[in-house]
């Protein structure tokens, strides 16, 4: 192998162990169980959103509903638990047909009308941010709040719900390890078994690279690619359930920045042992590098506003290792 080739299939690892031993050096506290746990914490819901980008990644779509889908299963969650006060099963039920339904409507745009990915989920994206403001006048829902008919709503966010997002497992330490990591890690295996090692995987990375030749080897190649986007849709909404359950609120500006770390993620990804394609593995890591990176910023008490710069910087750099120097983006 040349220099190149190991900077192609390692550099963005040792750029990976490089920041933590900045961090590690620089951030008092940094490197602490405390800490590990807080970076999982921080990118569980990310890593879940990103997993379903990467899904629509590999049959050569994209997803930009995933931020918008997350949030309206999160409203969707308190206003059937607060407002219409049902059970935590009725409440996650409720959010995963949302999120499978959005994206059957985004494959079925995609796949049958020909509207390209981006706008199809960029309409669904202002679709859903509108939508989700519609029962509550544009306010967050919470147990005592009025509702626009003048009723009060009553409800309350189930222990059992709010355990989702709050609880947490004894590992070595005491409450170590919460329940969203769990997901995170268990989401990450069977999507990553399910597209490396499955002949529905595998045929869905084949509509990806080659959609010609795949419909000529007969593969059924438009549910292929509709239900990529109900594996996104879905994992958004699991997403949101997570978000939802942490915070105890239908809060209406809490994922705001959930699109962009997600897709950052899943395009860090592209860069992870020289893929140079999306995969499951790639997208945890990348999941895991941004949080690192926000987590060592954040107590080394950089500003706020710098945060979006450094991981556009990031996100730049894996780019660059994934196609300048690998030269997949050569015409």
């Amino acid at each position: 192998m040349t220099l190149r080739d190991y900077a192609i299939r390692y550099g963005f690892i040792v750029l990976l162990f490089g920041l933590v031993a900045y961090f590690a050096i620089a951030a008092d506290g940094f490197v602490s169980p405390q800490s590990a746990v807080f970076i999982f914490q921080s990118v569980a819901i990310t890593g879940v959103l990103a997993l379903g980008v990467t899904a629509t990644l590999v049959v050569g779509g994209f997803d930009l509903s995933i931020g918008s889908v997350a949030t309206s299963a999160m409203m969707a969650a308190a206003y059937v638990m607060v407002v219409l006060e049902q059970n935590v099963v009725v409440a996650v039920v409720v959010c995963l047909l949302i999120g499978a339904i959005v994206g059957l409507i985004n494959g079925w745009l995609i796949v049958y009308m020909r509207v390209p990915d981006l706008l199809a989920t960029l309409g669904m994206m202002f679709l859903l941010v509108g939508l989700q403001r519609i029962p509550t006048e544009g306010r967050s829902i919470a147990t005592g709040m009025t509702m626009p008919d003048g009723s009060v709503a009553n409800g309350k966010f189930s222990d059992a719900f709010l355990a989702l997002g709050r609880h947490r497992f004894d590992f070595f330490i005491p409450n170590l390890i919460p329940v969203s990591v769990v997901v995170l890690l268990v989401l990450a295996v069977l999507i990553w078994f399910f597209l490396e090692y499955t002949r529905f995987g595998r045929m869905m990375y084949a509509v990806g690279s080659n959609q010609r030749a795949a419909e000529l080897a007969g593969a059924p190649v438009k549910a292929y690619k509709i239900w990529a986007y109900v594996i996104s849709g879905v994992f958004a909404s699991i997403g949101g359930i997570l978000l939802a359950a942490r915070l105890g609120r239908g809060d209406i500006a809490s994922g705001n920045n959930l699109l962009l770390d997600a897709v950052a993620a899943a395009l860090i990804g592209y860069a992870v042992l020289g893929a140079a394609k999306p995969n499951a593995f790639g997208t945890a890591v990348g999941a895991l590098f941004v949080g690192i990176l926000l987590q060592g910023l954040t107590m080394m008490n950089a500003p706020y506003y710098t945060q979006d710069f450094v991981k556009g910087v990031v996100l730049v750099v894996a780019l660059v290792f994934t196609f300048a120097l690998s030269g997949r983006g050569r015409g």
